[in-house]
Formats: structure tokens, C-alpha cells, sequence
């Protein structure tokens, strides 16, 4: 049994309302890039604005949920986990070749 402190609550208010905020971000930023040619574009002082709109708001929102993968990438990888990897072999690290001794040649005079 854990006991949640008053500074815990208030840390999983501020995440909930973090996490909508991000969501409506998100959302209107998608809608703002579809329905807007303009949104579509780049901007002289911010670069290109699909990303600002629409990029970063959802690495942020990832970001928020600690970079968790969806539900069904875990299915798939649970399912892969179960099946029998190849072993591979244990091969002895490359060395390098000794370079051949470079002889110096004296170097012609010019005229």
C-alpha cells in the first residue's frame, strides 16, 4: 500500500492538466495544418510551421507520458520476445595489418 502526499496529488493534477493542454494543442494544430494552406509553409522567424504545430506538441505530449509505446507495439513485441533468437557466433575482433615500411625517396630538383 503507498500513501499518496498532498505535494503527489497536486503533481498528478498538474499532469492531467498538462496533458489536456497538449492534447488541445495537438489537436488544433493538426486542424490548423490541414484546413490552412498557409500553416502548411514555412516562417521567416520560426522555421517550418507543421512542425511547431503539429511535431511538437505531440513529442511533447510522448515526452509527458515518459516515451511509453502504444499498446499494440508491446503485443507485437511480447509475441517476437517468444519466439527463438539466432545465437550468433562469437567471432574475434578485427585487427589491423601492419602498414609496409615506406622508404623516402629524395625528390627531384627542378631547374
Amino acid at each position: 500500500m503507498t500513501v499518496s502526499t498532498p505535494s503527489d496529488r497536486s503533481a498528478d493534477a498538474a499532469h492531467a492538466d498538462l496533458d489536456t493542454a497538449l492534447r488541445y494543442a495537438l489537436a488544433i494544430g493538426g486542424l490548423l495544418v490541414l484546413m490552412l494552406p498557409a500553416a502548411r509553409g514555412s516562417h521567416g522567424a520560426i522555421g517550418w510551421l507543421p512542425l511547431w504545430l503539429v511535431a511538437m506538441p505531440a513529442v511533447a505530449w510522448w515526452a509527458l507520458h515518459r516515451f511509453r509505446l502504444p499498446a499494440w507495439r508491446k503485443a507485437e513485441a511480447g509475441e517476437a520476445a517468444a519466439t527463438p533468437r539466432r545465437r550468433r557466433r562469437g567471432a574475434v575482433q578485427a585487427r589491423r595489418r601492419a602498414r609496409p615500411a615506406v622508404i623516402a625517396r629524395p625528390m627531384p630538383r627542378a631547374a
